[in-house]
């Protein structure tokens, strides 16, 4: 598959009040150390809710050109879609299986259902027989989180049915970890032993527990393939510890406006900031229908040339306010830019500020953004 070198999409760059880089490099950079940490698994790819927001028709290719085979969607219509964008021979998996009457289009799109309880186990067996011939199939098993996959009495209902799994092949066993990126609670272990003990039950297949922070968790849990999603995308895996994931997004907002207020001004809705001395902001085009959220933001800032800009007063839905009295006047003018997601402030840093976790900022980043795609570090000034 070729990989996108320079593109760009959503609004034209000279109309957006921002943009958006995603570095492709810093992506593969991530997927071959999570590919590095898990040695001897195979390092799937999960590119649901388009790439955790960033664009999985420009993702997908340069995964796949690093060395991914194996993607995992949540829903078919974006494994439909992510189809057109990997070559014939990459294995699309449909994490929340197939719904009543759509197993057809699994089949259709070669896609690989994950099979979560036994109705869907039951269609996917008649549409096999239907068709006269083995179909693929992903077994998820609750081990413990309470939310998707067969429980420890499906199992048995299975192993004890020599029809349940006819005309199916089980390329993958897999579950899910609740607590991977606490390195310490003992949930983890937990769920690993169980999963051991249900696989023991099924005819013998691949395993799969660890996502992006269950890698980190060691060797014990990368049995055959592991999944990771945020990961690659530069989430930390464990927010008590140094990410060792290399950044992938750049936010650089426009300035709209700038103003000096004094003591007796206030800004934004409800007049929530008032200076206590005369103050120089600037208004730029970012708010919450954008993805930064009301919430946190008396802890949110931009950056400009190592100045830190501190949000002021509340967020709007397409704007917010910052205080660039300490940057140089005549970087900020109507049309310039700011920082509002580097190396110095990433998502992480911008959830904490919001009460939230980094992939919530990744997923809510909006359309209304210029969005560049580069496979190198060049600079992305407007």
């Amino acid at each position: 598959m070729p990989v996108p070198c320079a593109i760009d999409t959503g609004w034209p760059r000279a109309r957006a009040g921002a943009v958006l880089t995603i570095d492709l490099a810093a992506i593969r950079a991530n997927y071959r150390l999570l590919r590095a940490r898990a040695e001897g698994a195979e390092c799937a790819a999960v590119v649901k809710a388009d790439a955790y927001g960033l664009g999985a028709a420009q993702v997908a290719p340069a995964l796949e050109a690093e060395g991914a085979r194996t993607f995992f969607v949540a829903h078919i219509d974006e494994g439909i879609a992510l189809r057109r964008h990997v070559s014939p021979g990459a294995r699309i998996i449909v994490l929340h299986g197939a719904l009543p009457e759509t197993e057809d289009e699994c089949v259709r799109h070669d896609l690989v259902p994950v099979i979560n309880d036994l109705d869907q186990l039951r269609r996917w067996r008649v549409l096999a027989a239907t068709l006269a011939r083995p179909l693929p199939a992903v077994l998820q098993l609750d081990t413990g989180m309470s939310r998707f996959g067969l429980s420890e009495r499906d199992v048995g209902a299975i192993a004890e049915d020599p029809d349940a799994l006819r005309g199916i092949d089980v390329c993958l066993v897999m579950s899910h970890l609740a607590c991977a990126d606490d390195p310490d609670d003992p949930a983890s272990n937990r769920q690993r032993a169980r999963l051991l003990h249900l696989r023991g039950a099924l005819p013998r297949a691949p395993a799969s527990l660890a996502a992006s922070s269950g890698i980190f968790l060691g060797p014990d849990f990368h049995f055959d393939l592991v999944r990771p999603g945020a990961a690659l995308y530069g989430v930390a895996p464990d927010a008590t510890r140094p990410n060792p994931l290399h950044p992938v997004v750049r936010l650089q907002a426009r300035v709209l406006q700038t103003r000096v207020v004094g003591p007796d001004d206030g800004v934004g809705y409800g007049l929530t900031y008032r200076p206590a001395s005369p103050r120089r902001i600037a208004t730029i085009a970012v708010g919450y229908a954008d993805g930064f959220m009301r919430c946190g933001a008396g802890d949110g800032c931009a950056w400009l040339d190592g100045v830190r800009l501190p949000v002021l007063g509340r967020i709007s839905m397409d704007s917010m306010t910052i205080d660039v009295t300490d940057a140089p006047e005549r970087l900020i003018r109507p049309g310039a830019t700011v920082d509002l997601l580097d190396t110095r402030r990433g998502v992480d840093d911008v959830a904490r500020a919001a009460g939230t976790i980094g992939y919530e900022i990744l997923t809510s980043l909006g359309r209304r953004y210029h969005r560049a795609y580069v496979a190198d570090h060049a600079p992305a000034d407007l």
